[in-house]
């Protein structure tokens, strides 16, 4: 019998990934189906099965897409080459793209602009890596482990080093420290590439980690952030860790304490669904190590799209242009949304 669930704040869909959702959301509504999507919106094969439901197909190539069907981009980010076919071919293109992941996709051009050799650290085949080496795929080199970084040339330039968000700050770290040792002039930015949601939820599951008997990582298998929660609970002594899509995966044998967390694309209520099967006899703890309040609006051209759609339904309604409020995005929630779909 499981006599306690300790449960990790933050947890769950991070800035971009509710901006991602909600992006694709309004696209639903806005379009006769289908709507395209360019890879799965978010790494959560429970958002992108509700999405498939209601008309999105998700493609792995650009040319799949029947000309003169809206497109959108997902939140990992594309090679510059697919978001310009996606304009070619597409009636309306939403690039969903994390900022976070701009951010990363603009220090690639400026140091390869430079004339540096960029080290960047990745999970091979990962949508986030491909898209981020193709900005500038004749100076930049995808490493994952410290031998990695052992085989690299030695470069007559100058070196920058550069990550995927997602990363586990362990793994991470133990490559970048190699990084620097073999290359002790080597660039880094200012602000860490890593993402601060990934890295909140890893702090929140090892301020819980030592309590717990076993824990819950609740996420799809090919996400990276939710694979590098899994590990870092195993890491840190767990015996028994399960990922999880939700509740129907999990053993029925649990017992003690049991620790539960979620990727950052994984909703919500998959995570009550968890806890209800779980069903502790002493209840629920919540742990919560710090707020999160960031906010990502949706793509600019989404958002005069929304506008003009708020115009039209204000018309039809009757309604005063200069008197409708506003649409007040930043205060719904993603969950909430792919719940009303």
């Amino acid at each position: 019998m499981v006599e306690r669930v300790l449960l990790c704040a933050p947890r769950g869909f991070c800035a971009g990934v509710e901006m991602a959702i909600k992006a694709l959301a309004w696209m639903v509504r806005a379009f006769d189906a289908p709507v395209y999507c360019y890879h799965e919106i978010v790494h959560n094969k429970l958002v992108v099965d509700r999405f498939r439901a209601h008309g999105v197909i998700f493609v792995d190539d650009i040319d799949e897409v029947p000309s003169g069907r809206p497109i959108m981009l997902s939140a990992h980010g594309s090679a510059p080459e697919v978001v310009t076919a996606a304009k070619a071919r597409g009636s309306y293109v939403v690039d969903a793209v994390c900022p976070l992941v701009t951010k990363v996709h603009h220090e690639v051009k400026v140091r390869a602009g430079k004339g540096y050799q960029i080290i960047y650290i990745g999970h091979e085949g990962h949508e986030e890596a491909v898209g981020t080496m193709a900005v500038a795929p004749d100076a930049i080199h995808r490493v994952e482990e410290v031998a990695d970084v052992a085989a690299l040339p030695e470069f007559d330039q100058p070196t920058a080093l550069l990550a995927q968000t997602t990363l586990s700050h362990r793994d991470w770290a133990d490559v970048a420290d190699a990084a620097r040792d073999r290359f002790p002039d080597l660039f880094t930015p200012g602000r860490s590439d890593l993402c601060f949601a990934t890295t909140n939820r890893q702090s929140a599951l090892m301020a819980i980690a030592d309590r717990c008997d076993a824990f819950v990582v609740i996420g799809s298998s090919n996400s990276s952030n939710t694979n590098a929660l899994a590990k870092l609970a195993t890491e840190a002594g767990c015996d028994r860790v399960f990922r999880v899509n939700g509740p129907d995966e999990l053993p029925t044998d649990l017992s003690g304490t049991v620790g539960v967390t979620a990727g950052a694309s994984a909703p919500e209520d998959v995570v009550q669904a968890v806890i209800d099967f779980l069903s502790p006899a002493s209840g629920v703890e919540e742990v919560q190590i710090t707020e999160e309040d960031e906010y990502f609006p949706p793509p600019r051209n989404l958002r005069e799209l929304l506008g003009a759609v708020d115009v039209v339904a204000t018309l039809a309604a009757g309604g005063s242009i200069p008197a409708r409020p506003s649409v007040q995005d930043r205060t719904i929630d993603a969950s909430d949304v792919l719940a009303a779909l």
